[in-house]
């Protein structure tokens, strides 16, 4: 499996933990990415039988003809704006109050022209500020605290624990562009190719129902998923016990989806295609 070593793939190591692989004869070794859009390659080649990726990276894929097949789902925005599992977070004593401010910045993300990016835009254009005016640039998560303090970037997008090391440092969360964008939305999903899903169709389903019930599990056992974190990032007991958890729900939200790729569309980073939703997330 390409996994990307943030707090949202908890519940993969927990479902692991629990027997809820093992018991369907399905044994993960997990190896690590920057994103969604460096796993989707490795699974597409069969390097990884299985993927984790945010949504907005399995839409470009699919637009650009690649064959991959969402399986189940992976977590969503808590809905809450003000602590959800990402946001903006610049130093302390930036001139950046809110979101609008961001333009005619430099704000990190992890991968450009993404999931990152389309929503912080959002979020921008919610607030009032010109989207367009801001300049992205690719830092990974664990670079992200010390490149806003350092001022390398002016404010950088960070997923947890990276956001909540940030917090720890000074800095404030100016914008949590995946609430601002949608208070149900659909953020990653487990994946694999459509070649797998034909020629092995017993371990999709059976990798997708273990899925399932590790997202189940972690939702009602928060703090085994919280637990589950320090397995695969180097995380300190004071960040851990602070951090937001994402939302695991077991069924994709279309509505949210069809959100993301109307942004999409409208950054144009699906080219000339539109994404198949009910195709890519069945």
């Amino acid at each position: 499996m390409g996994i990307v070593p943030i707090v949202d793939v908890a519940p993969l190591y927990l479902g692991q933990k629990k027997g809820f692989f093992s018991s369907r004869g399905i044994e993960l070794k997990m190896e690590s990415a920057q994103g969604g859009a460096a796993i989707i390659p490795g699974v597409v080649s069969g390097q990884f039988q299985f993927g984790f990726s945010n949504t907005t990276s399995l839409m470009i894929a699919q637009t650009k003809g690649i064959q991959v097949t969402s399986v189940a789902n992976g977590d969503a925005t808590t809905g809450n704006t003000t602590t959800d599992v990402s946001g903006v977070a610049v130093k302390k004593d930036s001139p950046i109050k809110s979101a609008k401010d961001l333009a005619g910045k430099t704000v990190a993300v992890n991968t450009l022209q993404n999931i990152g990016d389309t929503t912080v835009r959002e979020a921008v254009r919610k607030d009032g500020g010109d989207p367009s005016k801001i300049k992205f640039v690719e830092l990974a998560f664990d670079q992200m605290p010390a490149a806003v303090s350092s001022g390398q970037v002016d404010a950088a997008w960070m997923a947890e624990p990276a956001l909540t090391i940030a917090k720890a440092q000074g800095d404030r969360v100016v914008t949590s562009p995946f609430a601002e964008t949608d208070p149900k939305l659909t953020l990653t999903a487990y994946f694999t190719s459509t070649q797998l899903t034909k020629s092995n169709p017993e371990l999709v389903k059976n990798f997708a129902a273990a899925m399932t019930e590790s997202l189940k599990y972690a939702t009602a056992h928060p703090d085994e998923a919280r637990q589950a974190i320090t397995t695969y990032t180097k995380i300190d007991a004071t960040v851990l016990k602070d951090l937001t958890l994402p939302s695991w729900p077991a069924e994709y939200d279309m509505a949210s989806l069809e959100k993301l790729a109307q942004l999409g569309e409208q950054d144009g980073i699906f080219g000339d295609k539109k994404p198949d939703l009910k195709a890519l997330f069945q």
